[in-house]
């Protein structure tokens, strides 16, 4: 931990007889873009908050660039904010908004014409300087608030929820613009959101949370490709959990009984034993429906289900099947990576073949307790006729 620029040292945070951080400890890199990722209540925005001294943690320490600021009041710790709401303020220009923090430190004219004027062309916003923030769009009221905490060079960036206000589109492109800023400056940012593509678009690792305490922290990818809890499996991306008891292994296989489903083979990474229950996750994206079976495969373990379709949604870039194998509905996406119109349609009531590679499963390590929103759902069953 000595060589870490940020560290949370078993920190806790209660309020009342709520704990809303409970014994985290995280190490961060200098100029690391670093994201805490989890749903409402799950401590991400407590943690930013302690960070920036706007709460104290009742145990535990934080220490930024070797130095303890447990108690360190905000003012002295090179830390600042930027808020969903931008917080600008109405009556100044954007130019004298920027300029704020430097006229507050009395630093010399020059300097503050120079640092605000450079700012203001690295976010691409210099034609804009002399205007006031009504007169703005909601993506140019943000670059204007994140250009405003970075104009006198913090030691770390907090970013809380930055992008919720904007639209979708918006919202893709100010991940764009956040990733440049970031590469330009240099600086360690923390950003906290519960949108996992947000945080997996720009993260060089993430902190999952649930319920106060760090559920995996790691790069996106093996988050999402390894997840250690089926919390994890479930809040990143969708994902069908298969659980049974493994009644054979074979080398680095093994087969598990899925009640209601059948014998599925998976890649036994954990080397588990015979009798052992074991939870499976399958992402959609790895199962594939046809209505032929798929062709055979040297010395390949494909696993193999004769299915019907229950539901199929058409979302552009993909289509996303619901398809049923014994008592077990199973999603599935199919991307459209060919011209959609000369493929075979698969639709609603079609026989068809659900198939995966056991090498595409995971077997996480700790089924714990899963919100039920979290949780994908089939859609009602159709009648004939709808």
């Amino acid at each position: 931990m000595d060589n870490d620029f940020l560290v949370f040292d078993h920190v806790t945070k209660r309020f009342g007889a709520l704990t809303a951080v409970d014994d985290v400890s995280i190490s961060i890199k200098k100029g690391e873009f670093f994201s805490l990722l989890g749903p409402s209540g799950c401590g991400k925005t407590t943690l930013l908050r302690m960070l920036g001294g706007f709460e104290r943690p009742d145990s535990g320490r934080i220490y930024l660039n070797g130095r303890d600021i447990t108690n360190a009041p905000p003012n002295v710790r090179r830390v600042h904010t930027v808020f969903q709401n931008y917080a600008l303020f109405p009556t100044m220009t954007i130019w004298d908004n920027i300029a704020f923090s430097l006229r507050l430190a009395k630093k010399p004219k020059e300097e503050i014409e120079e640092s605000v004027d450079a700012i203001l062309e690295m976010i691409q916003m210099s034609d804009h300087a002399w205007k006031y923030p009504s007169m703005l769009s909601g993506g140019q009221k943000q670059r204007v608030a994140i250009a405003r905490a970075l104009v006198d060079r913090p030691e770390v960036l907090l970013l809380d929820e930055p992008l919720a206000a904007l639209d979708l589109k918006l919202r893709q492109h100010m991940l764009l613009e956040l990733d440049t800023i970031h590469d330009q400056v240099g600086i360690t940012f923390i950003y906290v959101t519960h949108d996992q593509g947000e945080a997996m678009s720009l993260s060089d690792r993430i902190a999952v949370m649930n319920r106060g305490r760090v559920e995996q922290l790691d790069t996106a990818a093996k988050i999402y490709e390894a997840p250690v809890s089926s919390f994890v499996a479930a809040f990143i991306g969708d994902t069908n959990f298969f659980q049974g008891e493994i009644v054979s292994t074979e080398g680095d296989y093994c087969t598990l009984q899925v009640p209601g489903f059948g014998a599925v083979c998976a890649f036994n990474d954990r080397k588990l034993a015979v009798g052992q229950n074991v939870h499976l996750s399958v992402r959609p994206e790895k199962i594939r429906v046809t209505l032929a079976p798929p062709p055979p495969e040297k010395g390949a373990r494909i696993n193999v289900f004769k299915s019907r379709v229950t539901d199929v949604i058409y979302q552009g870039v993909y289509t996303k099947y619901w398809v049923k194998s014994g008592d077990r509905p199973v999603s599935a996406l199919k991307p459209h990576s060919r011209f959609l119109l000369d493929q075979e349609t698969i639709t609603w009531n079609d026989d068809v073949y659900m198939w995966w590679h056991p090498d595409d499963g995971y077997m996480v390590e700790n089924f714990s307790a899963l919100d039920e929103s979290l949780v994908q759902l089939p859609p009602q069953p159709k009648t004939q006729g709808e």
